[in-house]
């Protein structure tokens, strides 16, 4: 084939006929059966913690989990697991670290001296790094990864989309007006990369009163029934704002916070992916 001029018209190749597949492969000894990513059109929704709940519930009913925290800038999964040591080089690959019940996570946070130090990167080189925490870990036995992306629809993302097999993506969002804009980006890039978004999950939709058990919508109305059915999306969850959630985050504890909120989402995920 000669040189592409980008020029269809002058063309007799028929691309169309030639997928070109970029995923990469897994280290040799590694497995990973599902892959699913958490992601957002902007930042401060509670990917990362929507991550953490929902792999910590598959986690406690039998399936081998795991996280891949593309958050290169950002990472906060090594702290919401309560996790202090480092990850460990072997040769040519790097075991990721064990939580408290046997959840494998790996994250930039895992390989820097001091977890405050920034990572100040171009682009590319944190895209390249996201990519080696697929090729370079030795992921073993895992049913279900979920991949903690950064926010919007730039370098990582790509990466992740067209490096990782993707099998679906879970769209966080908050209950704000802008919770359609922020939907309609990454379910275009979705659409782009060809991968299904398996549903919405609202963060911070409610405040349960203490005294008589009321739901406060303390950021507005929800809206995630009707930017599920705009969208066709038949998944959608919402989750409350819970300081007891948060005190346990905090702490490090986020495999004790009871997984009756992101239950019905766990069971979406056994059933169909």
């Amino acid at each position: 084939m000669s040189e592409c001029t980008h020029d269809c018209s002058t063309c007799s190749e028929n691309c169309s006929e030639r997928a070109v597949d970029f995923h990469k492969d897994l280290h040799e000894g590694s497995s990973v059966k599902k892959v699913i990513a958490v992601v957002s059109g902007k930042g401060g929704v509670g990917k990362s913690l929507i991550t953490s709940l929902l792999a910590s519930e598959m986690q406690r009913r039998g399936h081998n989990t795991a996280i891949l925290d593309a958050d290169i800038t950002g990472p906060s999964i090594p702290r919401s697991f309560g996790i202090k040591g480092h990850a460990t080089g072997m040769g040519d690959y790097i075991l990721p670290v064990t939580t408290e019940t046997g959840m494998q996570i790996m994250s930039i946070n895992l390989i820097l001296e001091n977890e405050t130090e920034p990572v100040v990167w171009r682009g590319p080189v944190i895209a390249g790094a996201v990519t080696q925490f697929w090729t370079d870990v030795l992921w073993q036995d895992v049913d279900y990864m979920f991949v903690d992306m950064p926010p919007g629809t730039g370098d990582v993302p790509l990466t992740v989309f067209q490096s990782l097999p993707v099998d679906g993506i879970i769209i966080v969002s908050t209950p704000q007006d802008l919770v359609g804009m922020i939907v309609s980006k990454a379910v275009n890039m979705a659409k782009l990369m060809n991968i299904p978004v398996l549903g919405i999950v609202e963060n911070m939709s409610y405040l349960k009163c203490p005294e008589c058990g009321k739901e406060l919508e303390i950021f507005g109305a929800s809206k995630v029934a009707a930017v599920a059915e705009r969208f066709g999306i038949a998944h959608t969850a919402r989750i409350p704002v819970d300081p007891a959630v948060s005190a346990l985050v905090d702490e490090g504890k986020v495999e004790s916070v009871d997984g009756a909120v992101i239950s019905g989402f766990a069971d979406f995920l056994e059933k169909e992916i």
